[in-house]
């Protein structure tokens, strides 16, 4: 688990005021977020056994986020509402398993109509066959979409590959 120490800052801040508000350097990423967004400056201290460690700004808790979430450029992103009571994230994982699909990760949020919505993430480059096993299992897929291969060098990578395949 990534903690507030992982996370402090690496930019001079020289204006760090005594007055920011203190964190415990074992807190989790996942609590720094709710604190640091109420601060007024945009600053957290961390501080261990009373010695200030240093300070979490945006862009370090952007990047200790960003550690959490698995990359992976051939994984598709497929949105599912249900009712809360109705929420399993092992029913999901099944129903996403009988496709022949590795589940990558999945994220939940409350969503504006009382219900949750699930953002899963699927190793699988056409997302249909999950989707259809999602439908099957009873779940509402409001959105889901393919990876796109934006980067000119990871597609040019696959081509050699291809290429290399064929040719044997």
């Amino acid at each position: 688990m990534i903690k507030a120490k992982d996370i402090i800052s690496r930019a001079p801040h020289s204006e760090v005021k005594s007055d920011l508000k203190r964190i415990p350097a074992e807190m989790s990423v996942m609590d720094v977020l709710p604190v640091l967004l109420d601060s007024r400056e945009g600053l957290l201290t961390v501080e261990e056994d009373g010695d200030m460690l240093g300070v979490i700004d945006t862009e370090s808790l952007l990047g200790g986020l960003g550690r959490l979430i698995a990359m992976r450029d051939d994984s598709s992103e497929i949105t599912v509402e249900c009712h809360p009571a109705d929420y399993s994230a092992s029913h999901l994982a099944q129903a996403v398993e009988d496709s022949d699909t590795h589940l990558v990760d999945l994220l939940t949020a409350p969503s504006s109509n009382g219900c949750l919505e699930v953002t899963l993430r699927v190793r699988r480059e056409d997302p249909g066959p999950v989707v259809r096993s999602l439908e099957r299992y009873g779940y509402n897929v409001t959105d889901f979409s393919a990876p796109r291969y934006d980067n000119a060098e990871i597609t040019f990578q696959r081509m050699l590959e291809l290429n290399r395949l064929l040719s044997v």
